[in-house]
């Protein structure tokens, strides 16, 4: 990461100053996070670090963006605690564990690529609704818009139905179309992060916004137009006058971690629509004089957009319930250790 002068530079948020008025502790930004080692910019030097091993044992291991607390000094730096997040994209882990996995902390608008060239709305909706979840603000970029061709208007309108209230560009990181829309949302001080599938130009994108060749790309496959997963880290990056953007590896499985808030705020449309419904509770599948139903009838709600509700409807309920049985479990456990230590100290 180039050299920068201050940690006003790397994003540093005033907030955070009574968290990190320790004794002999520096505040640093994590910029690439690893598996046993992270790197780190404290304002004046980057630093390769490990980190305590308490935070091994626990869920706050830092991520990219995260601010730390540095301890140590002239033999080597080690992160000692994790400052509070602002916000953190965060997506259920992969696989049949019930855990939340961290993407990103601390970003301020993040970019939804959506390449032109295999736009797929279903996704899309996932992703709104992990940013929304975040605390951060997304924009959704139309990659390759020069594939287009002429139908760059029709596709943008075909966005804006699924991102709705979201500001959608279009960007062509290939002959620089819409790339000083993008810069413009990350002036000095604020964080921005791409996500999106494999071969949507994510790095590509993050390169031009750089103006150099900091991060490898790979040419998407001729007969799919998939990508492949070029981006294995997260990497946090200066740009030229002030802001910073994370890219992202493509993430093919994409589990939500989020709550009702979120889906209803992606789905805009249909939450308006249920305050028409009969009935309070209606779940917009059957039910006489639900308004949902009739808007779809009339063609004013695409009847796969409302499929995609319900599908994330459920997953979100199915979470829920599984984030209740491990609370309960853990429950179990702490009162079954607290009896056993209270057995352990009466005997004589």
């Amino acid at each position: 990461m180039t050299l920068v002068p201050s940690l006003t530079d790397l994003g540093w948020d005033p907030s955070l100053a009574p968290a990190s008025d320790s004794d002999g502790l520096r505040p640093a930004r994590v910029t690439l996070q690893g598996r046993d080692l992270w790197r780190v910019h404290d304002g004046a030097a980057e630093h390769v670090v490990p980190v305590r091993g308490r935070l091994r044992t626990s869920s706050e291991l830092p991520v990219a963006g995260d601010w730390v607390l540095l301890g140590g000094g002239a033999d080597g730096y080690v992160v000692e605690s994790v400052l509070p997040r602002r916000s953190a994209l965060v997506r259920k882990a992969a696989g049949v564990r019930t855990e939340a996995q961290v993407v990103a902390a601390n970003v301020d608008v993040v970019l939804v690529c959506a390449p032109a060239h295999s736009l797929n709305p279903r996704r899309l909706e996932r992703e709104l609704t992990l940013v929304w979840e975040s605390g951060a603000t997304p924009v959704v970029v139309v990659t390759k818009s020069d594939l287009l061709g002429d139908d760059v208007a029709d596709t943008l309108a075909e966005v804006r139905d699924v991102a709705i209230g979201v500001d959608v560009l279009a960007v062509s990181s290939y002959d620089g179309d819409g790339l000083d829309e993008v810069r413009a949302l990350m002036p000095p001080g604020v964080t921005g992060a791409v996500i999106g599938p494999s071969g949507a130009g994510k790095s590509t994108l993050v390169n031009a916004l750089v103006g150099e060749q900091l991060l490898a790309t790979t040419a998407v496959r001729e007969s799919d137009h998939r990508g492949v997963h070029t981006t294995t880290a997260r990497h946090l990056v200066p740009l030229p006058g002030g802001g910073l953007v994370l890219d992202t590896p493509g993430m093919r499985e994409l589990a939500l971690w989020a709550d009702d808030d979120a889906l209803e705020t992606t789905f805009v449309d249909v939450d308006d629509l249920a305050r028409d419904c009969r009935f309070s509770d209606c779940t917009h599948v059957s039910e006489p004089g639900c308004a949902v139903l009739q808007a779809v009838a009339d063609g004013v709600l695409d009847d796969e957009r409302l499929a995609s509700w319900r599908k994330l409807q459920r997953e979100l309920a199915h979470l829920a319930r599984k984030q209740d049985v491990l609370l309960r479990n853990e429950e179990r456990k702490r009162w079954a250790r607290m009896t056993r230590e209270a057995r352990s100290r009466s005997k004589p």
